[in-house]
């Protein structure tokens, strides 16, 4: 006989799960979330269909939480829309973290309240630079620094080489995000550093520690509790091997400044770029040399960058780039040597690899230079990478040097865009690229003839117009 259900039993169990909704309790999910971009679904795939990467998905525990509860709230009295016009502009109050090239990147200091994520390759000094900062910060005010990789006696080694000696300073070796919210309010630090936001884990989710989850459920709390306490927070995260931040692509829109460090742990230069900031420029760069009691701003990077240049050799160019607000002089090296393969190869360091492919285009068909059979390579010395367009016209002297084997003035800087007609265009504060070749004993400038035009008349250098390639050619070759 089949078994009946009886009416009674079936609305006795409809009303105990409606006064289970109403309670807030709910039973826990499995989900499943894309490691790369955060897409959830609720089974597994191999392929993510948001970002199109595969095995990406990870089973993750959805534990929703009481509706009465909101742990991202930041308390105090409700906000009122109000015109703008009657909203009071207040300045941030800067601190200077002892640190001149990385205030330089923050945009003149620490702001109270702002979070601040610094990303780089694994050993390319990221626990340097925020542990320097905090002994810095430390004469003044109570730091801390939380570790979630080291004990306190490693970074008592570390802090030994470095020569720190702030009493200050105070070091935790914890993972637990509710512990570390505990210690920061007990100790109540003007300024706290995670490292890494990766190994911190909430008690509150089951998932394991980096996943996606756990690094949006512990960043959002460290946000929050920094923006109420009006206190700052340095979170150092791991990046992937493409060099992007490692979790969830929504982790840099959290955070007020986003820092990338730059550079090859083979070189002792170090690039600190700012991508984001919302108290300061972008594109901002700070330049270090890691020596052995840690990383050292570096006040001249334009002569440091040229101490080793090598002169009257073809294939040798001197560029102005703008990084920020700085004017730097930078060496472009070219080399071009025939193949021996069928497809020539076009390598680049430093220097978007489509834009020398370009060049090497325009300069084949405006200039008649063959170099289908021929390898061209081009590199900037010294780890650093231009981003600009003001750099074309170092690029195709630098090509063109090395393919005829004629060297180019040792004394001549270069700036100036190229187009698919061969013109040279004009780029933007050639007047400030020019007076840092000045600074450095240059004496003779190529810019573009728009740009030529505008300046005002400058000692000891000499200011050459060109508006096509053919000109550059004649000039220099």
């Amino acid at each position: 006989m089949p078994y009946a259900v009886s009416p009674a039993s079936t609305q006795a169990a409809g009303r105990s799960r409606a006064l289970c909704y109403r309670a807030g309790v709910s039973k826990a999910r499995s989900i499943f979330a894309c490691q790369a971009c955060g897409y959830r679904s609720p089974r597994w795939l191999g392929r993510c269909p948001d970002c199109q990467a595969w095995s990406t998905l990870v089973e993750e525990r959805d534990e929703p939480t009481a509706p009465e509860t909101n742990r991202y709230a930041l308390g105090g009295p409700r906000s009122a829309a109000q015109p703008i016009t009657s909203v009071q502009a207040a300045d941030a109050d800067r601190r200077p973290s002892g640190i001149g090239e990385l205030d330089r990147v923050l945009g003149g200091g620490v702001v109270p309240g702002s979070v601040i994520l610094i990303g780089g390759d694994p050993g390319i000094g990221k626990s340097t630079l925020v542990l320097q900062a905090l002994a810095a910060l430390a004469g003044e005010h109570t730091t801390l620094y939380v570790s979630g990789e080291e004990s306190p006696q490693q970074i008592k080694m570390r802090a030994d080489r470095l020569g720190i000696t702030a009493e200050r300073l105070l070091v935790l070796a914890e993972t637990s995000l509710e512990r570390i919210l505990e210690h920061t309010r007990g100790h109540a630090p003007w300024v706290s550093a995670i490292d890494s936001i990766q190994t911190v884990f909430s008690e509150q989710l089951s998932s394991a520690p980096g996943s996606i989850g756990q690094v949006r459920e512990s960043a959002a709390q460290l946000v929050v509790q920094s923006k109420a306490a009006n206190r700052a927070t340095f979170l150092v995260g791991h990046v992937t091997k493409d060099g992007s931040f490692a979790g969830p692509r929504v982790l840099e829109h959290m955070v007020d400044t986003v820092l990338y460090f730059e550079g090859d742990r083979g070189h002792p230069f170090r690039i600190l770029r700012a991508v984001k900031n919302r108290f300061g420029s972008t594109n901002e760069i700070g330049v270090f040399e890691m020596k052995e009691n840690g990383l050292q701003p570096v006040a001249n990077p334009s002569a440091l960058f040229l101490a080793e240049r090598p002169e009257e050799v073809p294939g040798s160019v001197v560029i102005a780039s703008i990084e920020g607000t700085r004017p730097i002089l930078v060496e472009v090296q070219a080399l071009v040597s025939p193949t021996s393969f069928g497809t020539p190869r076009r390598t680049t360091l430093g220097i978007d690899p489509n834009r020398v492919a370009l060049l090497v285009a325009v300069l084949e068909k405006k200039m008649g230079v063959h170099l289908l059979g021929q390898d061209v390579f081009v590199n900037v010395a010294g780890g650093v990478r231009i981003d600009e367009p003001a750099v074309d016209l170092g690029v195709v002297a630098a090509v063109a040097s090395s393919f005829l084997d004629k060297p180019v003035d040792a004394r001549t800087v270069l700036v100036g865009e190229i187009g698919l007609a061969g013109e040279v265009r004009a780029v933007s504060q050639v007047e400030t690229r020019v007076r840092e070749a000045i600074k450095l004993g240059f004496a003779r400038c190529v810019v573009p003839e728009s740009s030529r035009r505008q300046l005002p008349p400058m000692d000891g250098v000499e200011l050459l117009g060109v508006s096509s390639l053919s000109q550059v050619w004649d000039l220099l070759f």
